[in-house]
């Protein structure tokens, strides 16, 4: 058990457009995104459940057939393996948690948000 701040851990530079700071425990990840109007997470699955929950701006998810509006105070469930994509309408903070945890991003298989 340890105590922190989103500011104790250190913040990854993913593009110019996009930071994120991530904490992985033994059956979860949890992430604080950080988006600037115009960032896009490229089309995407993976095999984690995820709830994104944004803290400030406007995400729009996507999803075939259906997009997503997201603004600050909601909350988004993604089942597992579900393809989607997203992108910042405006400047954005969102806090991503997975479960199971991200293993492709502790092995550093997330080129995906590098672009």
């Amino acid at each position: 058990m340890e105590d922190r701040t989103w500011h104790d851990i250190p913040e990854e530079q993913m593009n110019a457009l996009v930071t994120r700071r991530v904490l992985h425990t033994g059956n979860l990840t949890i992430a604080r995104i950080q988006l600037l109007k115009g960032a896009v997470v490229p089309w995407h699955h993976h095999v984690s459940e995820q709830i994104t929950t944004l803290e400030s701006g406007r995400l729009v998810f996507r999803f075939e057939g259906r997009d997503v509006n997201l603004e600050a105070g909601h909350i988004l469930d993604i089942p597992a393996n579900l393809p989607h994509a997203a992108e910042a309408m405006e400047d954005s903070v969102a806090i991503d948690v997975f479960s199971p945890r991200r293993e492709d991003w502790i092995r550093g298989d997330d080129s995906y948000l590098r672009k």
